[in-house]
Formats: structure tokens, sequence, C-alpha cells
């Protein structure tokens, strides 16, 4: 099986699959977080590399209190519980996206997990938290000018190289395969640079019901398209 180096994962429908149980949205979001957990362990059992997941965008924000200041507290529950299974299984936990509104407890847990799995080299998880592409790409394109307006590029020197030396994922190739769950078929300001040539594939099953199974059908029918990145062969 040929393995995706890395995969990205719009985790969609935590709350519609909470409705369905008449949960409340909150609880569909726990399972959504504890599905996580197991998709990293198949990911890292499989020989996946890097994995980016959506877990908050800058969008969210518009949602219901109670919502957000659960998913507030994702960062802690991950610094708590798992922290130390990441460091003992080599996993390096990196969290992408602002870090100017979130509170001081969640930006404390996030620096302490990185901190703690800083030298993980088995695989690679970036979570995006307060994250949305716009604002990575601004963000990336003030710090090339501060590097113009310092002497330390010229105009010139500017090319795809320095762009991806700036995003939020440096560090991390390009996204092979995008898996988005619940049916619905769009990016929601997610990697949009990243995901370039990646393969999308889009499951109707919600977040919290996919599985190993689901992952390893996705792969195979990632191994089943031809990837030609703009070319032909002739003849």
């Amino acid at each position: 099986m040929n393995v995706p180096k890395h995969i990205g994962f719009i985790m969609d429908g935590n709350g519609r699959w909470a409705k369905e149980r008449n949960k409340t949205r909150t609880f569909g979001h726990r399972r959504g977080f504890e599905n996580l957990i197991d998709i990293l362990k198949v990911c890292q059992e499989i020989g996946v590399e890097y994995v980016t997941c959506y877990a908050f965008s800058t969008e969210n924000w518009n949602r219901p209190k109670k919502e957000i200041d659960y998913l507030m507290k994702v960062p802690v529950e991950i610094y708590k519980k798992y922290s130390k299974k990441f460091t003992e299984k080599k996993i390096k936990i990196n969290f992408i996206g602002r870090r100017d509104r979130i509170p001081k407890a969640t930006l404390k847990a996030i620096e302490t997990t990185e901190k703690d799995t800083e030298n993980g080299s088995s695989m690679v998880v970036n979570i995006a938290f307060d994250y949305g592409s716009y604002n990575e790409i601004t963000t990336c394109m003030k710090r090339i000018a501060k590097l113009v307006l310092n002497d330390k590029i010229t105009i010139d020197e500017i090319d795809e190289k320095i762009i991806g030396e700036n995003l939020f994922t440096f560090g991390s190739p390009n996204v092979d395969l995008l898996i988005r769950t619940s049916g619905e078929e769009r990016i929601s300001n997610f990697l949009l640079w990243q995901i370039a040539y990646s393969e999308f594939y889009f499951p109707a099953v919600y977040w919290p019901d996919f599985k190993k199974d689901q992952l390893l059908n996705a792969i195979d029918i990632y191994n089943s398209r031809n990837r030609r990145y703009g070319a032909v062969k002739e003849g």
C-alpha cells in the first residue's frame, strides 16, 4: 500500500452526529476529539509521516459561547491526557494558527505540549487552531515584506520556497490527501496553498464515525488516482 506522506483532515459533522442522537453539540465535539486520537494511532501504525487536522477555524468564533468554551479546552485536554503518550510514541505536536485571541490557560497548554513533544521523530501532527488560510497567507506576506524591508532578501528572490518557509506549516510537505468528512465538498479556508495538488476525498460519514476502515478505503482510492501534477505521458 502506497501511504500518503501527509494527510489533512477537515473533521466535519460532530454537531450533526450529536443532533441525530439527541445529544448536545459539545458531546459531539468530545466524541470527535476522541476519534481524532484513534485516527492518529492508525496513521502512525500505517506509516503516515504528517497529519494536519482542522480543529478550530478563525470563523468558528461565531458559534455559540458554550461550544466555543468547550473547544478552547481541547488543547488543555490534549496536554493533560495525551502529551506524555505523544512523547513516548515520538509524535511531535504543532499548533498552527493565531495565538492572540485564545485564553491564557489554552495558550499555556499549547506551548507546553509543543515543548514536551518537540523531539518527536515518528510523526508530526499539526493541529490547526484558530486557523484560517487567509490569515496564514496574510501573515506570510507580512513576514516576507519585513525580510525585504530589513534587506534580508530582495523582491526578486521571493519564490515558492520563500513563501513555503514563511507559512505556519513550515517543515511539513504539502498535503497529499485531503479528507473532509460529513459529505460536504468544500475547503472552508483550510491550507489553500498546501493543497494545490492534493487528492480530495469527501466521505458522507460524520467525523465521529470515521474509523480505520474508512481511512484505509480513502487511501485505496488515493492510490487508484493518477497524480500527474499537470504533466501527461506521450502516446
